[in-house]
């Protein structure tokens, strides 16, 4: 509950040892109150008025026509011509302002500095003692009694074991930059996360699956194609209705990866009753833990069948109790994580109507390009598209969301101009979920397929399970193309809306058919599947 609620309210705090080189000396060691910090971010305010942005390069122009005109005085005795140097007017559209809306934004800001936790988070911070020598290495004794403290709060079984022992010596002894690193991060994602899981009755402490699965990068991608902060697989990520497309890849989406997450984790936790068998079955999928049961005899402790997993799935919950212990311990051990720049509590969501770059909203709204892509890591090529029945959103600090949200119409004309001066198009959008299915015929080969449907050998494989390159005269490949065929000749098959049972038919031919599941054809025709009749209509799609 401490963690959380430090989780809440640091933004309160400058931080007390890991300060900027430029103000180390002023601040550290010190809180600031709300007056202090509103007079901290005014000084850092340049750009107050739409006009002052084009200043330091008028001033450029100025200087450069003052040197030449110098070097000519200088330089010539008796000059006989002008000389003329263009320069080009900048015109910018007047921002409109709501300064009764800014006031409710500082009264909010208010009431949060203004908590009621406020002097308790304050007392804590302030009677912190980083005198003390910092423990690197930790005495077995010792981890042995904080883990049992631990277990004893946990629904996970955390109990001492060398190979617990030897990965939180290793993060203590070289791994403190990254471990400080990652405890930054997570002011801005623990809150996300936590009430998430809170709303599917999870764990608390699940939120440290995302470190071990992703270091919490929204954007990071496994050597096998898992993406996003909870590591989804493509075919798993479209299971949980997360959309992959040329432009959005949901898996990297903070908030819709981490819902699709807590739904795969119920949902392995209903079939083990077990939290450390669930963690297991997200690693390495829910049959190799059950080939692992059976092989050890019938255990089901995670420690027991640990000789019996994969290599990697072995290290995989020793790695998030790890995790646990860190955090848990963090400023035992003299961990100094950093103020984060980011906050959840201060950021906002808009509804984007219009297509548009995370450039031009950057660019109008005057922030980092950087922070704009922090917030919204889903989108692939730092485009939000506009696609009829699709609803996508961006997340942006409240202060420029504000000035998004005043300047709408604006913006979105901006960002057409924009565009139109572009040379080439922006890509075409192709739906993940768009699947042929594509029959070998005499004469076909692997690149002869990839490269009439636009993708790579390597994806045609993966997507058909091959090992080898060898084809069969018949045989069926499933498909994502990345440009339309226009031979007639080949005998793909699109997914139809709706299929008439036939005599002879099952739910395997029909998913195998058309390339989809059997739990879709299930889940689409609830009631109708558990007795197939020739003449039953099934929806496909």
């Amino acid at each position: 509950m401490k963690y959380i609620l430090f989780s809440l309210f640091s933004f309160l705090f400058l931080p007390l040892a890991a300060q900027t080189e430029k103000d180390s000396t002023e601040t550290k060691g010190k809180v600031i109150s709300y007056e202090q910090f509103k007079k901290q971010q005014s000084a850092h305010v340049i750009i107050k008025k739409p006009t002052d942005s084009v200043k330091p390069a008028l001033e450029t122009v100025v200087d450069t026509v003052q040197q030449v005109v110098e070097t000519i005085v200088e330089t010539a005795v008796e000059p006989t011509t002008a000389i003329t140097i263009p320069v080009q007017s900048v015109e910018l559209p007047v921002l409109k302002e709501f300064p009764e809306v800014d006031d409710f934004d500082e009264k909010l800001l208010q009431e949060l500095y203004n908590n009621d936790m406020y002097d308790y988070m304050y007392d804590e911070i302030i009677q912190m003692d980083y005198s003390d020598a910092v423990l690197k290495s930790l005495p077995t004794d010792t981890l042995k009694a904080r883990l049992k403290r631990i277990n004893e709060s946990t629904p996970f079984q955390i109990d001492y074991n060398p190979v617990l022992e030897q990965l939180i010596n290793k993060k203590l002894s070289y791994q403190r930059v990254y471990m400080e690193r990652l405890m930054t991060l997570s002011d801005y994602y623990f809150p996300l996360f936590e009430a998430t899981l809170d709303k599917y009755d999870i764990p608390l402490e699940m939120k440290y699956l995302a470190v071990v699965e992703s270091a919490l990068d929204p954007r990071a991608k496994s050597r096998v194609g898992a993406t996003g902060l909870w590591q989804f697989m493509f075919a798993t990520g479209r299971d949980f209705d997360l959309e992959v497309n040329s432009y959005v890849d949901e898996r990297m989406d903070p908030i819709k990866s981490t819902e699709a997450a807590c739904k795969f984790l119920r949902s392995l936790y209903n079939i083990y009753g077990d939290w450390d068998l669930a963690l297991a079955a997200y690693n390495s999928g829910p049959g190799n833990v059950n080939k692992a049961i059976r092989r050890s005899g019938g255990y089901k402790n995670y420690w027991n069948l640990r000789p019996y997993l994969p290599r990697e799935t072995a290290g995989y919950v020793p790695a998030f109790q790890a995790m646990v212990y860190l955090y848990t311990y963090a400023s035992e051990h003299g961990f100094q994580p950093q103020q984060t720049a980011h906050k959840t509590i201060a950021t906002d969501t808009i509804h984007v109507k219009k297509m548009i770059s995370l450039e031009h909203v950057a660019q109008f709204t005057d922030e980092d390009i950087e922070t704009v892509q922090f917030h919204n890591p889903s989108y692939k090529l730092d485009v939000i598209p506009a696609i009829s029945g699709r609803n996508y959103y961006l997340r942006l600090p409240v202060r420029a969301a504000s000035k998004f949200v005043s300047n709408e119409d604006a913006v979105y004309a901006f960002a057409k101009a924009e565009f139109d001066k572009k040379e080439k198009p922006l890509p075409e959008l192709v739906k993940a979920e768009s699947r042929v299915v594509y029959r070998v015929k005499n004469g076909d080969y692997l690149g002869k397929i990839a490269n009439k449907y636009g993708v790579k050998v390597s994806q045609l494989k993966r997507w058909n399970s091959l090992r080898s390159n060898n084809l069969k005269i018949g045989q069926r490949l499933y498909i994502h193309p990345r440009k339309p065929v226009t031979s007639s000749s080949s005998l793909a098959t699109t997914t139809p809306s709706t299929y008439k049972v036939k005599s002879g038919d099952s739910l395997w031919k029909i998913a195998n058919r058309y390339g989809i599941t059997i739990a879709q054809i299930r889940k689409l025709n609830s009631g109708k599947t558990e007795d197939l009749q020739p003449g039953t209509t099934l929806k496909l799609k």
